[in-house]
């Protein structure tokens, strides 16, 4: 066991300024690994388990073997370590805005991530997956436009409660309709959200993807004693 706290990592970025922490909780005895963005929470490692079904949940959708995979946005890494556990898998593109948190992954800063970076199938891609989408050209810049069996993605707190204003136009009809495009046919487009299920973005998902489902994804919290939910939401082209 290490310092009670330690900053591992720091960087002012266009968003505001990210950070890597780790604290010792002495309740839980247990390494506690957290990301801000400026004085906001991001994600922390005592709550890892909708991140874990994102992936889970995403793939249970998709038949067949072989499969390509994007994720949107790297944090802590439980999204894409656990994409790989899959077998089926042949191949994970990781688009991450700020390279900071590609660097930790690549320093293996993060215990539990072990094995993301050094394996042959992942590719981080350091860019905007907004931006991407939007752009036309996708998620590969070594393939431009090239599709993909799953996208599964974890930025925004929630298609209501986004990071940056630059990212709102992608929960429209038109936004969704352009992630499309980047599916295979049959494809599955998963997201995560801190909110409970929305009716409205339900409606959106409804007019682009012709089946979709918003999962309930309930976990014990060990800060309140209770449970605490969050959503994914699994859309099929």
């Amino acid at each position: 066991m290490g310092a009670r706290f330690e900053e591992l990592a720091w960087r002012e970025t266009p968003i505001g300024a990210i950070s890597l922490r780790r604290r010792r909780d002495p309740a839980l005895d247990v390494d506690v690994y957290e990301v801000k963005l400026d004085d906001d929470f991001l994600m922390s490692s005592l709550f890892p388990v909708a991140e874990i079904e994102l992936a889970r949940l995403g793939l249970a959708a998709l038949g067949g073997d072989d499969l390509d995979v994007a994720v949107g946005g790297l944090g802590l890494g439980y999204t894409a370590r656990t994409a790989l556990e899959d077998p089926r898998v042949r191949s994970l593109v990781v688009v991450e805005a700020i390279e900071d948190v590609i660097d930790w992954h690549r320093r293996q800063l993060l215990p539990f991530a072990a094995g993301l970076a050094p394996d042959p199938r992942t590719r981080f891609v350091r860019a905007d997956f907004f931006a991407a989408v939007a752009g036309g050209d996708g998620l590969d810049p070594e393939h431009p436009g090239r599709r993909f069996h799953a996208v599964l993605l974890d930025v925004d707190h929630s298609p209501r409660h986004v990071l940056h204003p630059s990212h709102a136009p992608f929960y429209t009809p038109d936004g969704l309709r352009r992630l499309a495009e980047l599916l295979h046919p049959e494809g599955v487009f998963a997201l995560w959200s801190d909110d409970p299920p929305d009716a409205d973005f339900g409606r959106v998902l409804a007019e682009v993807f012709p089946t979709s489902q918003a999962h309930v994804v309930a976990f014990a919290n060990p800060l309140t004693g209770g449970e605490s939910a969050n959503t994914v939401y699994v859309a099929r082209r």
